[in-house]
C-alpha cells in the first residue's frame, strides 16, 4: 500500500469526506493529515465538491481528534488504583462497609413507601370461577358488531343497529357480511352482568348507599355526579366496611 493510500484512507474517515472528495484533497496538496489540520476554511473551499459547511465539519472533527487520543493514553497508562488515596486496612474497612449499607437502607425505603395492597376479592364458587374464565375466552373471540352500510357512508357511525332492510344482504347472514347479534356470543348464565374481578357493581351516590352492600359478593361503583368531597367521605366508609370501590383507589 502506497503512502497515496494510506492517506486517502485517514481521509475517508472522516465525516462527509468519500473517496473521489479523498483524492482531490490529495491531489490539491493536502498528502497528511497535518497539512489538512493546519489549513483554513477559505483553502478548503477551493476544492471543487466541499461546500463551506463540508470544510468548517472536517477541521472540526480534526480538532476533536487529539484530546480523544489523549484519553486513551491515560487509561492504559495509569491504573485506577494509583488516583486512590493511599488508606490504611482499618480506614478500608470503614470505607467499604458504608458503602455496602447505604444501596440497603435506601432499598428499604422504597419498599416501605411503595407497598402493593392486594384488592378485595369476592366469594365465588367453583363454578363461578370457572364460568368467568370461559366468558373472557368468549368477549376474545367476539368479533366487533357494527352496522349495515357502516363502511359506504360517512353518516352512519360506527356502531350496532339491527338490519331491517327486505332485500339487505346484511340481515339475510350473507357469508361476505360481519356477524350478526346473536345469542351464541353470549357468556355463561350464572356470572352475566358481573364486573371481571367476579363482583356484582351498584352504582351509589350518597355514604347511606354502602349500608346496602354486600361486601362479600357485592362491589360499589360510585356515580359520575358525586363530588371530591363526598367521594373521600365514601372512601374512608368503604374501608370500614371493607366494600371494594371498583372505580377510587382506596
Amino acid at each position: 500500500m502506497t503512502k497515496k493510500d494510506d492517506t486517502i484512507k485517514e481521509f475517508t474517515a472522516l465525516k462527509g469526506v468519500g473517496k473521489n472528495k479523498a483524492e482531490l484533497l490529495y491531489d490539491h496538496g493536502f498528502n497528511s493529515l497535518q497539512k489538512l489540520k493546519k489549513t483554513s476554511v477559505e483553502d478548503l473551499v477551493k476544492v471543487k465538491g466541499i461546500t463551506k459547511k463540508n470544510a468548517q465539519d472536517i477541521l472540526s472533527q480534526l480538532q476533536e481528534k487529539k484530546p480523544a487520543a489523549k484519553k486513551t493514553q491515560k487509561k492504559t497508562g495509569t491504573k485506577k488504583e494509583s488516583t486512590k488515596p493511599n488508606l490504611k486496612k482499618d480506614e478500608k474497612d470503614t470505607v467499604t462497609e458504608t458503602q455496602e449499607t447505604k444501596p440497603e437502607e435506601a432499598v428499604e425505603i422504597v419498599e416501605a413507601e411503595g407497598k402493593y395492597h392486594v384488592k378485595k376479592k369476592p366469594e365465588l364458587t367453583d363454578k363461578q370461577k370457572q364460568q368467568l374464565i370461559q366468558r373472557k375466552h368468549i368477549k376474545g373471540r367476539t368479533p366487533r358488531f357494527l352496522r349495515d352500510q357502516w363502511f359506504r357512508y360517512k353518516r352512519i357511525p360506527m356502531n350496532w343497529r339491527r338490519p331491517r332492510g327486505i332485500t339487505s344482504k346484511f340481515r339475510m347472514n350473507k357469508g361476505y357480511r360481519p356477524s350478526l347479534v346473536r345469542v351464541g356470543f353470549r357468556g355463561p348464565k350464572d356470572v352475566r352482568g358481573l364486573h371481571s374481578s367476579g363482583f356484582e357493581e351498584v352504582l351509589i351516590h350518597t355514604v347511606s348507599d354502602l349500608q346496602k352492600l354486600n361486601p362479600k359478593t357485592q362491589a360499589a361503583r360510585v356515580g359520575g355526579t358525586v363530588g371530591t368531597r363526598k367521594r373521600i367521605d365514601i372512601a374512608k366508609k368503604a374501608a370500614e366496611l371493607d366494600i371494594r370501590i371498583l372505580n377510587m383507589k382506596v
